[in-house]
């Protein structure tokens, strides 16, 4: 029973029953704490990052409530905990401190400014609030054994505290030179770009791309980061810390003798062998991503095994105290009547700044100290290592002469193009000369690996549906809708690529006596096209006044594709009932007009009647449909109207040219996604553009064999300028005597409207 017992005392022992449960709480948040580091370490095998981003563990709030959680055995001050695997838990959960913070450190050049200050201060008290519970648990015998484990690891979180808070304070300059190089080196491959022809747009954009890869991945912050020298020597630290674990463990229990253990159980009880556990788990998994930027980063500043001269080796770079320097010649700010007292505290600025960078002076040359020594001690392992690799190549090489073969993979070596020379588009900072070459031979082909990748997922449905309905012009840009239908009211609303895309497509479905199949495959087209139509959108035309049409366009396009319903109207089932064509056409557009007028007899309707861009999105699509649909009720006159397959083939071929009309954007878009990105998202922006080249280069392929009218870029991406351009219609009625098939895609209407247009 809760509260006093019979003889007034409090009945302590009922509050340690749920401790058990709270050690599950903590050993789940160790393993949450693994999970992500892992999922981080994975990744960059996988991509072959091997300065492992910090992606899924960076310094953020939920990552620090989390890790407050995992480690609260740390804080825990007056709990006491006897056996061998409750003072092991207690040493694990200080290592695990180390560990998450050399995993945390890249993630520092993914924050802003404000960002930054508050997770560090945040990192800062959770650290700090740590080591003095420990000395106090020290002071107590809370912790009684492994003393000398413990402060050797109070050292080293104080240690990586440094580190993490002083290399912070280097993020924002050394983010600021970087964007001034990349101006300089964007400016640079402009003018290559113009200066060089290349045979197509694909390999143009592959150079263009290569570039800008090399630039974001150098220019990345968090590979700014990984690689400095606080960064290999903060992984140095920690793997002492899991060193220090592995030897306090090893030596507990194959050297039981040498500990003497008190008797009694913890309040955590059996769940502090699940605590131990899931924290080794989590201090072995966490240790491989700071281990390898410690090895990575040796392996990069050793190039020439065996090298003596390290003069240069303590040279203290510029951007490590730059930031200290002018925040101490600039003033306050602070309004202070006294001349004295604004004198006072200039000068206690001035003290305070120059003992920081006193202390960052003395962090960098530390990290370098450990950074020689590990050089030192490994350099003879790679030394090795560089042997057996170049006995491994004289092997394959003899191998390769005893067969005869030399001749052929000698031709083979000289048909291979060999990667073009980026170093001129590497970006790094000061002292960072000698990883120029090693940073572009590391990363010169990661861009077209994306290439490669993306080349697997093309959309093939798309293709089809452009080869089938091939067109050297965009005939279907014009003829969708005709000016020779009546508007339905005064204002318009303005038209965009993919509303035009559904409305059409919603048609076809409906049309009777089609193939079902051919209803799929256009289907499809239709559904991988809008992919790409939409990424033209939102890159290129995001202007206000298109939102609730580009809404409408995806909203009906879900019900068309998943139910095959346009506004609630059954298109399998009208196209199924026996109606002729100008049945369908004149059932789907008097249901359109009806839904017009029924909104424009609201008498909330008023206000936006003057603003057709905010009509509400089911007038839209009906405003859309009924102009679609006009259009096609013009063509069926004087011809017979139950050819449903020529208007279906009609309908498919405007499809087809508001697709690629839409998509002649693209190299826009990927030269926008390369260039108009923060430095922060730049690389994942190169990324994508890589990967959206190698899915569309078929596409793109059959584009070029397409004539442009004479719109700048601005105007290509907008639907409404094609249809204005004047260009367009002179060359689709020139072409219209000598081409059947682009006569057929013009309405009579449009015909006209050309006709007229050339006569004046």
């Amino acid at each position: 029973m809760f509260g006093c017992s019979i003889n007034g005392s409090l009945n302590v022992a009922e509050f340690s029953k749920p401790m058990p449960w709270i050690g599950i709480y903590i050993a789940a948040a160790s393993l949450a704490c693994a999970v992500a580091m892992a999922v981080d370490a994975v990744a960059a095998f996988r991509y072959r990052r091997l300065w492992f981003p910090s992606r899924f563990f960076a310094l953020n709030a939920t990552s620090l409530t989390i890790i407050a959680v995992a480690v609260k055995l740390s804080v825990d001050l007056n709990t006491p905990m006897p056996r061998r695997q409750d003072q092991l838990a207690k040493l694990s959960s200080s290592v695990l401190i180390c560990t998450v913070m050399g995993n945390l450190m890249p993630s520092l050049g993914a924050m802003e400014n404000k960002e930054l200050l508050s997770n560090m201060i945040a990192l800062a008290i959770l650290v700090i609030t740590s080591i003095v519970n420990i000395c106090m648990q020290l002071g107590t015998g809370v912790i009684y054994t492994y003393r000398r484990e413990h402060a050797f690891v109070m050292l080293l979180m104080l240690l990586l505290l440094m580190m993490l808070s002083f290399s912070a304070a280097v993020v924002p300059t050394t983010k600021c030179y970087l964007e001034m190089k990349y101006c300089k080196k964007h400016e640079l491959a402009l003018k290559e770009s113009s200066s060089h022809s290349r045979e197509t747009v694909f390999d143009k954009l592959k150079e263009d791309l290569m570039k800008y890869g090399m630039m974001a991945h150098t220019g990345n912050p968090q590979f700014v980061v990984g690689r400095s020298v606080t960064c290999a020597a903060s992984g140095a630290l920690c793997l002492l810390s899991a060193m220090t674990l592995v030897q306090a463990m090893l030596r507990s229990y194959l050297m039981p003798g040498r500990f003497e253990f008190c008797n009694g159980e913890s309040d955590y009880k059996w769940s502090s062998m699940v605590i131990l556990i899931a924290q080794n788990i989590a201090v072995g998994v966490g240790t491989i991503a700071p281990a390898f930027r410690w090895f990575i980063a040796i392996k990069f500043k050793c190039p020439k095994r065996g090298n003596k001269s390290y003069k240069d080796e303590f040279k203290l770079e510029k951007h490590w105290i730059q930031c200290f320097i002018e925040i101490k010649e600039c003033p306050l700010g602070l309004h202070i009547p006294s001349r004295h007292c604004r004198k006072l505290t200039h000068d206690a600025k001035r003290v305070v700044l120059e003992m920081l960078t006193g202390i960052q002076v003395g962090i960098v040359l530390g990290s370098k100290v450990v950074r020689l020594i590990s050089i030192l001690f490994m350099s003879r392992i790679l030394l090795f290592c560089d042997l057996c690799c170049e006995l491994r190549k004289k092997l394959k090489l003899n191998i390769s002469v005893s067969t005869n073969d030399l001749d052929s993979s000698l031709r083979l070596e000289g048909s291979v193009s060999k990667p073009p020379d980026l170093s001129r588009y590497v970006l790094h900072l000061e002292g960072e000369e000698e990883l120029v070459h090693t940073m572009m031979r590391n990363n010169c082909d990661a861009t077209e690996c994306w290439i490669k990748m993306g080349k697997k997922n093309q959309p093939k449905h798309l293709i089809q549906l452009l080869e089938e309905t091939p067109s050297r012009l965009f005939g279907g840009v014009m003829s969708f809708d005709s000016d020779a239908v009546p508007p339905l009211d005064s204002a318009e609303p303005p038209n965009n690529w993919a509303l035009p895309i559904v409305t059409l497509a919603s048609l076809g479905l409906a049309i009777p006596n089609i193939d079902p199949h051919a209803r799929k495959r256009l289907l499809q087209g239709v559904r991988e096209g809008l992919t790409y139509v939409n990424l033209v959108e939102e890159r290129l035309c995001a202007k206000q006044e298109l939102v609730n049409t580009r809404k409408a366009a995806s909203i009906v396009f879900l019900e068309v594709d998943l139910y095959h319903k346009w506004l609630d109207v059954d298109l399998h089932k009208l196209s199924l009932q026996g109606n002729s064509m100008r049945d369908v056409l004149e059932a789907l557009g008097g249901t359109a007009k009806n839904v017009f007028v029924e909104f424009k007899a609201l008498p909330t309707t008023g206000c936006l009647m003057e603003s057709p861009s905010m009509w509400p999105v089911k007038v839209l699509a009906a405003y859309s449909m009924y102009r679609i649909s006009e259009t096609l009720l013009l063509d069926c006159k004087g011809s017979d109207c139950d050819m449903s397959s020529r208007i279906f083939e009609k309908l498919a071929r405007m499809i087809s040219d508001i697709i690629a009309a839409c998509l002649t954007n693209l190299e826009h878009v990927m030269f926008t996604e390369c260039c108009c990105s923060g430095i922060e998202e730049r690389k994942e922006s190169v990324r994508f553009a890589a990967l959206l080249l190698g899915r569309t280069v078929k596409v793109m392929n059959i584009l070029n064999q397409r004539e442009l009218p004479y719109l700048d870029s601005e105007q290509l991406a907008s639907i409404d300028e094609w249809r204005a351009s004047g260009d367009l219609r002179k060359a689709l009625l020139a072409k219209s005597f000598t081409d059947e098939s682009e006569l057929s895609s013009l309405s009579p209407g449009d015909l006209y409207l050309s006709i007229q247009d050339s006569q004046v």
